[in-house]
């Protein structure tokens, strides 16, 4: 007990020695954040001895990130981008530390196979970059998402407990954020002009908030289908009726859609035709595309420049959108129709990731302009898979759809597979929350978000890790606690 008692007095006199030694350094550079890094020691020596908790705070923290500009060029998501640097940094530490925290299976998995090829291209096409700094900020951007989110959950989602408390953990997160946001809304008579005030700083916009709302509802369904007791039903209740309030007054219309898909995943999975189903909406996709670009016939879709305006009202917004008159609609044409012409010039390996603001407006037609065409807020083209393709080019586009194919085959496999009904609703749960994620990426690009990016990854990890665990043996499923 004495020896215990002068280690841990050691200890203590050590680490207040190295605080104080930071603070003279830094009061004589007079660069005081110099400070952090103590802190940052004290936090990686923490999360050395509980990884675990370091990487459930980071999914708690995710709801409640927000953007940060340094300058106009270099920009973070405060405080899960710098959680996501230290759970990477961690994890890999650990891993090299000991191999055996990831199942050995695990490196020969078909996905993880799938993602390295996807990644291999992006590394190929920030080489021939014409936005060479900004690509390799993706890039960067990237590491730290793999190590967050694939390698740090493999580690983590070797068990049953594991995989349920982290899904508790984001779901209480995201269920507070939409109850704070719905009080904020409410202020405002839940104006649909004022709903992406709402939910500032939060998320930079209503579709963002949405689209992270709705991929927490397959989670609460599978718990309250799970759950026993009559008042633990109730209460998973009453956050699926909040959590459902708050995608109806997100007003988007994206996010509503995708909620649709989601339930139509679940019973393509069932009647084992989601792949199938995957397949015929990329060929019909391909096929209308072709066509539109066959004799410039998306001419003919051209709006009217003076009648294309915001709407204060969602009524009108509504049908606005309908008629094709809605700004954001017209919009998303105008970029549409810039980023296939850009294509031709770069069709291999792209123009680099990042690159497409910088590139796009010498490919737009004045037909399909906008009021908001100038595009202050330097967002891209609002299309996910257009994109890859205009950034990554041809390669680029066919290995993220092979990844996607190859996640909702094992949504579906491990399904029908798997006897054991907690990896079964694993399954079919991550497979609606991937159908969704690619259904609002097709009106928007969200999988470089931290907010839906990580949890597209998480998914991913939660399929290898089903696949797995479902293989072995009930005395060796899993890893002890």
């Amino acid at each position: 007990m004495t020896l215990l008692s002068n280690k841990k007095f050691a200890i203590s006199w050590i680490l207040t020695g190295i605080f104080f030694l930071f603070l003279a350094v830094s009061v004589y550079l007079e660069e005081f954040y110099w400070l952090i890094l103590p802190f940052a020691a004290l936090v990686f020596y923490s999360g050395w001895q509980q990884p675990r908790l370091v990487f459930f705070l980071l999914l708690l923290a995710l709801p409640f990130s927000f953007e940060y500009n340094f300058s106009p060029t270099l920009g973070t998501d405060i405080p899960d981008e710098g959680l996501m640097l230290l759970v990477s940094f961690l994890f890999f530490a650990y891993w090299l530390y000991d191999p055996s925290i990831i199942p050995a299976g695990c490196w020969k998995h078909p996905l993880l196979f799938f993602l390295f090829i996807h990644l291999s291209w992006i590394l190929v096409t920030v080489l021939f970059s014409t936005q060479s700094l900004l690509s390799v900020k993706y890039l960067l951007a990237k590491a730290w998402y793999m190590g967050s989110f694939i390698l740090a959950a493999l580690a983590i989602f070797h068990s049953k407990k594991n995989i349920r408390t982290a899904a508790i953990i984001l779901s209480v997160g995201v269920l507070i954020m939409a109850i704070v946001a719905l009080t904020r809304h409410a202020r405002n008579n839940f104006s649909f002009a004022m709903v992406n005030e709402s939910v500032a700083p939060f998320f930079r916009n209503h579709v963002n908030y949405s689209s992270m709302l709705i991929c927490v509802v397959p989670v609460l369904l599978a718990f309250y289908k799970g759950a026993k007791q009559k008042q633990l039903r109730f209460w998973l209740g009453i956050a699926l009726a909040v959590l459902l309030l708050a995608i109806f007054f997100s007003y988007a219309r994206g996010a509503w859609l995708a909620l649709g898909m989601g339930f139509l995943a679940v019973w393509l999975i069932k009647k084992r035709l989601l792949l199938i189903a995957y397949i015929a909406a990329i060929i019909i996709t391909l096929s209308t595309a072709f066509w539109l670009q066959s004799n410039e016939r998306y001419l003919r879709y051209a709006h009217d420049f003076n009648t294309t305006i915001f709407h204060e009202n969602f009524g009108q917004h509504l049908v606005a959108t309908y008629k094709l008159k809605d700004v954001s609609t017209a919009e998303r044409f105008y970029r549409w129709v810039a980023a296939v012409r850009m294509v031709k010039d770069s069709w291999l390996h792209g123009f680099g990731p990042g690159s497409f603001y910088e590139q796009y407006k010498s490919y737009t037609i004045p037909a399909y302009k906008t009021w908001v065409s100038d595009n202050k807020e330097h967002s891209t083209v609002h299309n996910y898979f257009l994109l890859l393709l205009i950034e990554q080019g041809v390669p680029g586009l066919f290995f993220f759809l092979l990844l996607l194919g190859a996640m909702l085959y094992y949504a579906q496999k491990l399904y029908h597979r798997v006897e054991d009904s907690f990896y079964r609703t694993v399954a079919v749960t991550a497979g609606a929350i991937i159908v969704m994620i690619a259904t609002v990426n097709f009106l928007s690009d969200l999988i470089e978000t931290d907010k839906i990016g990580s949890l597209f990854f998480l998914c991913l990890s939660l399929f290898v890790m089903c696949d797995i665990n479902s293989r072995k043996g009930p005395q060796t499923a899993t890893k002890p606690e």
